[in-house]
């Protein structure tokens, strides 16, 4: 019998303020975006830097913690799954979404106001991609 594994880790900071609604059930669900960074030098010795950004889905009590704890700036670890989801808009076109649906947060970084934090986070709309 063969095992999968599909985990992720991530450290970075978020994007915007988190999004709490509710399943038809009563199923509270949180999502937000996480940007990442990596740094490098290349071989001109030239400093790059690439941002990639990550859609995250919180769901349950975990889903509540996000919400109430959370704001847009604020460095998280956030610990989970990749999911892919496919749609259908209304005209017909097909859409994929990747996600980390989210199965551990933990808080990072200093404990600082939340317009100092969302400083230092980039613009989500910096980002073309």
């Amino acid at each position: 019998m063969s095992r999968g594994l599909n985990k992720v880790m991530i450290i970075g900071r978020l994007g915007r303020d988190p999004e709490m609604r509710y399943t038809p059930s009563g199923r509270p669900v949180t999502t937000f975006s996480v940007a990442t960074s990596r740094n490098w030098n290349t071989s001109d010795g030239e400093r790059r830097t690439e941002t990639e950004w990550f859609n995250i889905v919180a769901w349950g009590s975990l889903a509540e913690i996000c919400n109430q704890y959370l704001l847009k700036g604020q460095q998280v670890y956030i610990e989970g799954r990749l999911q892919s989801r496919n749609w259908e808009d209304p005209d017909g076109k097909k859409h994929t979404s990747i996600e980390i649906v989210a199965s551990e947060m933990i808080m990072l970084g200093d404990r600082r106001s939340p317009d100092e934090q969302a400083d230092d986070a980039p613009e989500e709309d910096e980002f073309p991609f």
